[in-house]
């Protein structure tokens, strides 16, 4: 559920959650969902995340987020945005210890017995939980190749880039939307925009793939 699901602004839902509000909490982190899916898989490798799953450490960092507000001190969608990304970087680096200290002479063993080469399915996950990711049986494979190819692409992009684009292109919101949330200018946002999609282009197949 988004803002304009709910009738109120990021911003207003930000006001409403420091507070008290569990309600309007809840729809904000949910908004932050696929950016902090995001970042997961940015952060980990492709070894880490056959065994980190980014969908694991992003409930973390929501239940922190709970536990936590009364310390947030912004009033912005963006100033909570970094508030999250703040404690999503520590869980993250969390997890990379505690995999390193405590499985590292088996990783290699266990990842072949419970992955399937190449599998990425777990940092695929933020694309999966976008609105309009499902699709029919037919187009599950073409699906799956475009999620890769842009997942892999995105990686290549500034975060804010990525960010920017995955909010227009995948969740479909307007450019208002997107500066409230990224706390940015009508001008700068569509800069970002424009140079992310002219790298975008240098790197996939935009015919061929669903979200443009």
């Amino acid at each position: 559920m988004t803002a304009n699901d709910s009738g109120m602004s990021t911003t207003q839902l930000v006001v409403a959650s420091k507070a008290g509000d569990n309600e309007a909490l809840g729809r904000l982190l949910e908004q932050y969902r696929g950016y902090l899916l995001m970042l997961a898989h940015r952060y980990l490798s492709e070894r880490l995340r056959r065994r980190v799953d980014p969908s694991d450490i992003v409930q973390v960092t929501f239940l922190e987020a709970k536990q936590d507000l009364a310390n947030f001190r912004g009033n912005t969608p963006a100033e909570f945005s970094g508030w999250l990304r703040g404690m999503l970087k520590n869980n993250v680096a969390t997890a990379v210890t505690r995999h390193v200290m405590t499985q590292k002479r088996s990783m290699n063993r266990e990842v072949n017995m419970n992955s399937p080469a190449g599998d990425d399915s777990g940092g695929a996950a933020w694309i999966t939980q976008l609105p309009g990711s499902s699709t029919s049986p037919s187009g599950v494979v073409i699906r799956e190749e475009a999620v890769v190819a842009l997942l892999n692409a995105l990686h290549e992009l500034p975060e804010t880039q990525a960010e920017a684009i995955r909010l227009r292109y995948m969740e479909g919101l307007p450019l208002a939307e997107i500066v409230e949330r990224m706390g940015k200018s009508d001008t700068a946002v569509a800069g970002l925009l424009k140079r992310g999609l002219q790298k975008l282009r240098t790197l996939i197949d935009t015919d061929t793939n669903p979200w443009w």
